[in-house]
This record gives C-alpha cells, sequence and structure tokens, in this order.
C-alpha cells in the first residue's frame, strides 16, 4: 500500500488506550476503525500520540505524552534504550513480556495454524534477564549517532563503536554499557575504542568504504573461555600489528584472539579468512557432559543456558526410548544432533551451509559419538525421495528452520514421509503456524511450549510436537 498524506487534525491524538502488543515491539490501540502502532508504547498506557506514517487501515505513531501509565510499566534500566534499537521491551515487566510472548504464539497458532492452544504449556522464562547473550557484534563508524542531550564539546568527536540506530545503516549509537554480554565485553569494546581514538586509528565509514576499523566480535562460553575477532578494513600491516597487540596485553584472559581484513561492501564474515593473533582459532562450550568446538564462523544458540533448556525440551517432546532413526534439519553446528545422538539408534543431519555441517561433524568426533551423519545442501534438494531410501526412514524428524520457515517442498516432503513425530523449533510462531495449518492434512499438534530466549524483546523461541493421525 501507499502511504497516504496525514491531515493535520488527522496527526495529533488524544487518550489512545493501548490494548495490545504487536510482533515487531510496538504497542496496538485504535482510532475508530484505525488500527495504530505506537512505538515504546505497552497495553495498559493511554496517551497521545503523534501519527508518523499512515497507510489506509493503519499508522505508525510516537508518544508525545502518557497520561495513564501501564501497571506493566517499568523504569528503562539501560542508559541508551529508546535510541539504541535492541531491549525494546526493558520498560515492561518481565512478567509482562513473558505474557505477550506466549499471547503471540497462542494467537499465531490459532489464527493461523487453526490449532487447539488449550494445552499449551507455559512459556519457559528465562533465569537471567541480562548479559545472557554469548555473542555481540559492534561496529566501528565515523559517524556518530548525537543525541539530544549532548554538547557541542561531545559532538567534535565524530566516531563511534556500539551499535546501528533503527533505520539508519551508517549511523552508529556509541556504547558506554550494554547489558546483553557479561564482563569482559564492555571493558575490551571501551578500551578498544579509546586506544583508536588516542592513536588517530581511522573508524570506518560506512557510506565511503573507507578506514581502518570496521567491527568487532566478542564471544563467551559457559566454560570461561572467551573469543575475540577485531575485523579490519583498510588497515596496514603496522596498524593490525600494534591494535591487536594492544587487546592482547590488556586482556590476557582471552582463549582466541583473531583479526579479519574484509574489504567487502557488507559485514558478513563466513567468506573471509580468519587470521590468528594468539591462542587457539576456537573456544569450547559445554551442555550436558557434551564439548562443542566454537570457531568464528560457527553458528551457536547466543542464550547458552536457555538453549539447553530449549533442547531438553524438544528431547522430551520427542519421548526417544533409544531404537529411533532421528532426522536432524537445518542441524546447525549439529548441536541438537549430537545432543539427542546418545539416545537414539542414529541421527541424520541436514545443513544448508558447507562450514556448519564440518563444525557439526568435528562436534561428534570431539565428543566420541559414531551414530551421526552430517550432509550439506538445500533442504529440499537434500531431502529427496532417494534420499531416505538411502538413509532410512525416521521414527522421528526434528526440524528448527530459519525464520523463513520451511520451503513448502520441504513441508510436502514430509507430508510424503507420514513419520509418526514431528519436533518443530521455530524462532517466528508466524511461519512455524504457517507450516503447521500445511501439515495438519496429515499431523496434529499435541504438546506446545514457548521459551523466552532473549529477555526485553518481541522475539520468542516455540517447540511444538506434531503426531502422525
Amino acid at each position: 500500500m501507499s502511504r497516504r498524506r496525514i491531515a493535520p487534525e488527522q496527526r495529533a491524538l488524544s487518550d489512545i488506550s493501548i490494548i495490545d502488543i504487536a510482533e515487531g515491539g510496538k504497542g496496538v490501540g485504535k482510532a475508530g476503525e484505525l488500527v495504530l502502532f505506537v512505538d515504546k508504547a505497552i497495553p495498559g498506557d493511554v496517551v497521545n500520540i503523534e501519527v508518523q506514517r499512515k497507510k489506509k487501515n493503519f499508522a505508525e505513531a510516537r508518544v508525545t505524552g502518557v497520561i495513564q501509565e501501564s501497571p506493566y510499566r517499568v523504569t528503562p534500566f539501560c542508559e541508551h534504550f529508546g535510541v539504541c534499537g535492541g531491549c525494546k521491551w526493558q520498560h515492561m515487566d518481565y512478567a509482562a513480556q513473558l505474557h505477550y510472548k506466549q499471547k503471540s504464539v497462542d494467537d499465531a497458532l490459532t489464527r493461523v495454524g487453526k490449532v487447539d492452544t488449550s494445552g499449551m504449556e507455559v512459556i519457559l522464562a528465562a533465569p537471567e534477564s541480562r548479559y545472557y547473550r554469548n555473542k555481540l557484534e559492534y561496529t566501528f563508524s565515523n559517524k556518530r549517532w548525537f543525541t539530544e542531550d549532548e554538547d557541542e564539546l561531545t559532538r567534535e568527536q565524530p566516531n563511534a563503536l556500539g551499535f546501528h540506530v533503527p533505520s539508519r545503516f551508517d549511523k552508529i549509537l556509541d556504547i558506554e554499557h550494554c547489558y546483553l554480554q557479561a564482563s569482559p565485553s564492555n571493558e575490551i569494546r571501551n578500551k578498544l575504542r579509546a586506544f583508536a581514538l588516542g592513536n588517530n586509528v581511522p573508524f570506518y565509514d560506512l557510506r565511503q568504504h573507507e578506514g581502518a576499523l570496521r567491527n568487532l566480535i566478542i564471544r563467551t562460553a559457559s566454560t570461561g573461555e572467551l573469543m575475540v575477532i577485531v575485523v579490519f578494513a583498510y588497515a596496514d600491516e603496522e596498524t593490525i600489528a600494534k591494535t591487536m597487540a594492544f587487546v592482547a596485553s590488556e586482556f590476557s584472559q582471552i582463549t582466541s584472539l583473531l583479526y579479519i581484513r574484509n574489504q567487502k561492501k557488507n559485514d558478513t564474515i563466513f567468506d573471509q579468512d580468519i587470521h590468528v593473533y594468539a591462542g587457539r582459532d576456537h573456544i569450547f562450550e559445554e551442555m550436558e557432559g557434551l564439548r562443542f568446538k566454537i570457531g568464528a564462523k560457527s553458528f551457536y544458540q547466543t542464550n547458552s543456558e536457555q538453549a539447553y533448556e530449549l533442547y531438553k525440551i524438544a528431547r522430551d517432546f520427542a519421548a526417544l526410548e533409544g531404537h529411533e532413526r532421528v532426522y536432524d534439519l537445518y542441524t546447525g553446528a549439529g548441536t541438537i544432533a549430537n545432543f539427542v545422538a546418545r539416545h537414539v539408534r542414529e541421527v541424520i543431519g541436514v545443513e544448508y551451509v558447507p562450514s556448519a555441517i564440518e563444525d557439526a561433524k568435528i562436534n561428534s568426533e570431539l565428543n566420541g559419538i559414531r551414530n551421526t551423519r552430517f550432509y550439506a545442501g538445500d533442504m529440499k534438494d537434500v531431502l529427496t525421495p532417494e534420499f531416505i531410501a538411502t538413509q532410512g526412514k525416521p521414527d522421528v524428524i526434528i526440524t528448527d528452520p530459519p525464520r523463513a520457515g520451511m520451503h513448502p517442498d520441504v513441508v510436502n516432503r514430509l507430508l510424503e514421509m507420514e513419520v509418526p513425530k514431528i519436533v518443530y523449533v521455530s524462532c517466528n510462531a508466524a511461519t512455524q503456524a504457517r507450516d503447521v495449518a500445511l501439515l495438519s492434512e496429515k499431523y496434529r499438534v499435541t504438546r506446545i511450549r514457548p521459551v523466552d530466549m532473549f529477555p526485553h524483546t518481541q522475539h520468542v523461541e516455540n517447540v511444538a510436537l506434531l503426531t502422525l493421525n
């Protein structure tokens, strides 16, 4: 739909009651038949708003005044709230966050999937709502986002190391303290920024594609191991050597200190060479006695503690007895496959990314697991009748697709296979519900449990058990 001109009398609206919260995290209100999506408003608020964009049946708006605060409203704990694009729900009580996350799963499965959700199990809360991430990526930029309260002297320094401002790819908010990753994440970022400023190392220009320092990636593990990756763009050898020596001398606890030269016009590192400056090229994560090798390019759930709980729920839903052949679709680095391997006859994992499959094989070998097989390729192309005939028909399928859900060809293949049980792990209830609706031709949902992996955000994982009719 095209954007519509907003009449002056429609721009400012008063006494809008916020009745729900949308998937994108915005509060939902109504003005007559017009649905309003209001940034930073939460259910229970009564607010005055300014409409910023209007379509035929809905509009986007911002709060200009709070007439009545929601009982769920709390004081945000982060100084960057409202400017940084992360932790958008930190002004809402955590119990309320859980309620609305469960409601979003319920709504999607009911509305799109036509699922009876009366037996849905209560959402699993995260034990830690701060410092729960094991991976963060920061961006260097010579175009800092200036906040309204900064004085002229502060604005003379244009460089930043932090996060992208929403809808502004070239503007970076300089971060002083982030509540997402435990120490020494903040210390590493702040000291590296101070070093770069003090030594006149150029920060990256995201428009002109020039400058020395581009990204900083920090990975931590429950084992206490620490990986730091400094991504350079157009830096000479002396600058790289001085920068890496500084990080190594300041943080002797780093297990894996790496650097990358990325001169592409995007930040992805999967096609880049990794250089080891000090230590190993990997760290180890542990889960239920299993060790997982994590490299710079490895995929691993970013909330280690809740990942364990998520996988336990998936295993519980599968009700494994030891004789099963399991297909683990979208296996990534084989975390779920190796997690359930000790409880079944064999596991066959399939994943699109070849490097992830190599990680999966290494993780099996690392743990002495010999009943797994892994294959790389597009799921719809790999999961053919010939593949199934060769590998053997599974007794259980565990599928954990990306946010877009499963390709229709994959769904059709599952319908053809008529496997007794499908455990569907999803990070997007809407696409999960779509796939469940397609599978309802032969399957019914018998168990559902959401899991909160990302407190203070609208994101929620969900596990559903589908049983063959």
